[in-house]
This record gives C-alpha cells, sequence and structure tokens, in this order.
C-alpha cells in the first residue's frame, strides 16, 4: 500500500541532515525536472518583487524567499517533518515508535510542486512554491510535470493499493488511474453533506495515521474501509475508487 499525502504551504525550519542532494531521493526519474525548478526558483529569490508576484506571497515574506535562495545549500530532514500544519498535525508522526516510523517511511508519500513526489524518507529542505504557482517564463507546472510524474508514478506504484490523499491541484500534476480517492464531508443535523476545508485536512491526516498504524496491508477497498472503522473513523464506500469520510 503507497499512501500519497498532499503538501502544505507551511513547514518546518532548518533540519539536522546535510544539504539537499537530489540523487538521494525517490523517483529518480524526476532528478532533471527538480534541478531545472530549484535553479528557477534560486534566480526568482534574486528579485523579491518579482518571487512575491509569482509565488503569491505578501511584503512580510521575506523569510520564505530566502528559504528558496537557500535551497541547495540549507539544511534537510525527512520529508515526513518537514511538512507542518491541520493534516501533519492530525498524523502526528512524532509520536510513531521506531516501528510505526519505519512504517510510515514504507508507506507514505507526499506531493510537491518542487519535487513532484518524495517518499515520506526523502530529505529535503523548506521551500515555498504552490501547485498552481507559475514561474515567469515557464509553462504551468502541471505543463511541465505530467510528462514525468505520470510514468515515474505508475512504476512507483505498480501492484500497491494506492490510495491519493492530494489534493485536486497536485492530483493534477500527475494522476494515478484506479488510485483510491478520499472525499471528507460533514455532516449537518438535516442530514445534508458539505466539505469544510479543516475537517478535510484534519480527517485525512487521522485517516493517514491508521494507515500507517495498521499491521495489516489492506489490498482492497473494502479492507482499507475497515481499517479505518477500526480507528474511529465513520467512513461510506462510495465507489470502487471513492471512500467517504464523514464528521
Amino acid at each position: 500500500m503507497l499512501v500519497i499525502l498532499p503538501p502544505s504551504e507551511t513547514k518546518s525550519d532548518g533540519g539536522e541532515l546535510g544539504p539537499l542532494d537530489l540523487d538521494a531521493l525517490s523517483l529518480p526519474q524526476l532528478t532533471a525536472v527538480r534541478d531545472k525548478l530549484i535553479t528557477e526558483l534560486i534566480a526568482l529569490a534574486g528579485d523579491a518583487a518579482a518571487a512575491r508576484g509569482a509565488l503569491g506571497l505578501g511584503k512580510g515574506a521575506d523569510a520564505e524567499i530566502a528559504r528558496n535562495a537557500a535551497l541547495r545549500t540549507s539544511p534537510t530532514r525527512p520529508a515526513l517533518t518537514r511538512y507542518t500544519g491541520v493534516l501533519y498535525d492530525a498524523l502526528a508522526a512524532t509520536s510513531f515508535t521506531k516501528t510505526q516510523r519505519d512504517r510510515a517511511f514504507e508507506r507514505l508519500a507526499i506531493g510537491s510542486a518542487l519535487f513532484g513526489v518524495v517518499r515520506a524518507a526523502d530529505p529535503i529542505p523548506a521551500y515555498r512554491l504552490s501547485g498552481g504557482s507559475k514561474l515567469p517564463g515557464l509553462p504551468t507546472l502541471s505543463s511541465i510535470w505530467k510528462p514525468v510524474l505520470v510514468p515515474a508514478l505508475r512504476e512507483e506504484t505498480a501492484g500497491r493499493l494506492v490510495v491519493d490523499l492530494r489534493s485536486g491541484t497536485y492530483q493534477q500534476l500527475g494522476r494515478i488511474p484506479g488510485a483510491i480517492t478520499a472525499t471528507v464531508l460533514t455532516e449537518r443535523p438535516d442530514g445534508t453533506r458539505t466539505v469544510v476545508s479543516h475537517f478535510n485536512k484534519h480527517h485525512k491526516g487521522l485517516l493517514a495515521r491508521a494507515l500507517v498504524l495498521t499491521r495489516s496491508e489492506p489490498t482492497t477497498m473494502r479492507e482499507l474501509a475497515k481499517v479505518a472503522e477500526q480507528a474511529g473513523l465513520r467512513v461510506e464506500i462510495a465507489s470502487s475508487t471513492e471512500l467517504l469520510v464523514l464528521t
């Protein structure tokens, strides 16, 4: 089983590992695109006004631009603990035992506008680039990533149950045919259901945590739903590829 998480805009500072080594990252088919985007981001960081415009940042975001300027020299840490925010708070990776952490490294991957997809153990620096950003003089990130990310993910996920928890923006960078998606819906007293962003991220984090902690290896939608239910989540199978998580 492979669970692909969305990234987050917020990321932890610093790192306990050395500078970025692209050859040390998973999915080496993506190295050339990763290298090109890093070069572009470093160059863009030299023009603060242009960087703010391209990255959708406010005037108080100099620290974010500085992160991009230092992409090749700043310390790294595993992607699992680089990303922060609501989903990652619910995942609570810092609470994992060594065995659970090893299982997380095996089962989790994370979408990224800069790296395409990384595995949870891949050492990466802090950076700022969103899936909807457009860098000056370049095509959209979707146009850049699709030709290489789709075949790379096809190879990486062959023969595995895939749970794709990325948002639509990141799925567009490289879709995985047949992957199971999760839709989080908040049910109101009158029975109507709606999407609430905070609950969406929180419950996807809880689902990912359940899929890390289970000792079983789900291979079907029904087995996946059973793991979620055993973890206390309320779920419904909407189709062969869509799991509803109700709050």
